[in-house]
C-alpha cells in the first residue's frame, strides 16, 4: 500500500520543491566588501594587539583597507557566493 501511495506521487501535476538554497557565509559578509570591478576589500593583519612597539606610520597604513590576494580572493568569493 505504501509502495503504491509513492508512485501516484511521482505523477502530481505540480512540481516538487527544490533543494534547499546555499546560504552566503555570515562571518565572510561582515569583514569583506566586493567593489564593482570584482576585486575583494578587506582589513589588515596584526592590528588588534601589541601595537606599543609598532610606529605610527606603521598602524596608521594598517588601518586602511587592502585588497586581497587573487588566492585568497577566490576563496572569500566562494563564501559570499559571488559570480566569478
Amino acid at each position: 500500500m505504501r509502495a503504491l501511495h509513492k508512485a501516484r506521487r511521482a505523477f502530481l501535476p505540480y512540481s516538487t520543491p527544490a533543494m534547499p538554497k546555499m546560504k552566503s557565509h555570515s562571518g565572510a559578509k561582515k569583514r569583506f566588501k566586493t567593489t564593482a570591478s570584482g576585486k575583494v576589500r578587506g582589513r589588515h593583519s596584526f592590528t588588534s594587539h601589541i601595537l606599543e612597539k609598532k610606529s605610527p606610520k606603521r598602524k596608521r597604513h594598517l588601518g586602511r583597507p587592502t585588497y586581497l590576494k587573487k588566492v585568497d580572493e577566490r576563496r572569500v568569493k566562494d563564501l559570499l557566493q559571488v559570480k566569478r
